[in-house]
């Protein structure tokens, strides 16, 4: 195993796990929520609010770990009917939009609001947390992309059977 695919196994396991503990976080906020409302009779606002966010990362940091996974979603009919040598560089051009996206919106984009709302000091109704925060998953989340589109890309050109 080269060191790239060791740094690439290692970045998805902990992107598992990571995505594991946010979910079963949610899992427990939502629950937590219920039983306090209907045995205990009364609600709780931060559950909501702890709810969101959490549904929030989880589903950006699953973007990027779908991506690495190459498990997105796709329409392949054309794609399938391609040459292999077609297939590469078909594959090649989507990486590419790939990165291009993720570097012009979510981390270009994403850095300007994380800027924007702790500049200006914007706070979450309920948990009191600054935005900022919260919204800093999109800029990581869209470098862990970026770097899954350099390593797929790489992969195309070192690895001939890689399609």
């Amino acid at each position: 195993m080269s060191k790239a695919e060791y740094i690439f196994n290692k970045i998805n396991k902990t992107l598992e796990w990571f995505i594991i503990i946010i979910f079963a976080l949610l899992v427990l906020d939502v629950l937590f929520q219920v039983i306090s409302r209907y045995l205990l009779g009364t609600s709780f606002t931060w559950t909501e609010e702890f709810a969101r966010f959490s549904l929030i990362w989880m589903t950006i940091i699953g973007a990027a770990y779908l991506n690495a996974k190459k498990e997105h979603l796709s329409m392949d009919f054309l794609y399938q009917k391609l040459s292999i040598k077609n297939k590469r560089k078909a594959s090649i051009i989507i990486e590419i939009f790939i990165f291009l996206f993720a570097l012009i919106i979510m981390v270009i984009g994403g850095f300007n609001l994380v800027y924007t709302t702790l500049h200006l000091n914007q706070l979450s109704g309920t948990l009191r947390i600054p935005l900022g925060y919260v919204y800093a998953i999109l800029p990581l989340s869209g470098i862990l992309i970026m770097y899954f589109s350099i390593y797929h890309i790489s992969n195309f050109y070192s690895n001939k059977n890689i399609v």
